[in-house]
């Protein structure tokens, strides 16, 4: 199946550790700005990330009151995903049951890395059909793949077949990296190190991993900062 080209784009700190408050320290100012550079650099066409990730960065918690919305039961896996409803770039959510509230289609920030980004939905069979409802009221393009979970292969290939294409990256979070990379979907990482160690409870790259091989591909290292940025290259 033909998908995308998919880059694990992740701030880390010296232990490998992706999520946590140390994202939020003084120490990762730096790696942080470095990161938000790279992203734009590599002008992807759109990126990943986990329902977690999302709601941390973008909807903060916001979820609709379905009380006010009729269950969809028109048995459709797909919305708005064609050409005339589609922008060129895309943030695109794995939200298996659907989670997120999103308040408009696009997303909104300050960061020319993300604004503007088209929302796509990769949804289960255990989102809430009036779930399906509000989605459509907010023109937000969402696909059903899978029952209880999202088949990422299916899923890439389905986004590919709509979006053309393009490389996107994956950004997280851990459990999101984690299936992506059982899943043996991730092409390239791209791992902007920052110069401290999280704590015990901070989540690692990959919540579960299988054994892969990687080529360092090229790296960076901005002394002044103490960041240092390894790009790998999967072993074929």
């Amino acid at each position: 199946m033909k998908r995308n080209h998919i880059i694990c784009h992740m701030v880390t700190s010296i232990d490998g550790k992706v999520c946590g408050d140390f994202l939020y320290s003084k120490a990762c100012d730096a790696a942080t700005q470095i990161y938000y550079k790279i992203n734009r650099d590599l002008k992807p066409l759109g990126f990943i990330c986990g329902r977690i990730t999302m709601e941390s960065s973008f909807t903060g918690g916001f979820y609709p009151d379905l009380s006010k919305y009729e269950p969809d039961n028109s048995g459709e896996k797909y919305f708005r995903l064609s050409p005339k409803d589609l922008n060129g770039f895309y943030a695109i959510a794995f939200d298996p049951k659907g989670r997120l509230g999103w308040r408009s289609p696009f997303i909104s920030d300050d960061d020319p890395g993300y604004d503007k980004a088209r929302i796509i939905q990769i949804l289960t069979e255990q989102a809430d059909k009036r779930y399906l409802s509000y989605l459509r009221e907010k023109n937000i393009s969402y696909m059903i793949v899978g029952e209880e979970e999202i088949d990422i292969p299916l899923a890439l290939s389905h986004i590919y077949s709509k979006i053309g294409e393009g490389t996107l990256l994956l950004e997280g979070g851990s459990i999101t990296n984690g299936y992506f990379q059982e899943a043996g979907v991730i092409d390239e990482l791209s791992l902007v190190y920052a110069p401290l160690i999280g704590c015990k409870d901070d989540k690692p790259l990959f919540d579960n991993a299988s054994y892969e091989e990687y080529k360092l591909f090229e790296s960076s290292t901005y002394a002044d900062s103490g960041v240092i940025w390894m790009h790998y290259k999967k072993e074929i």
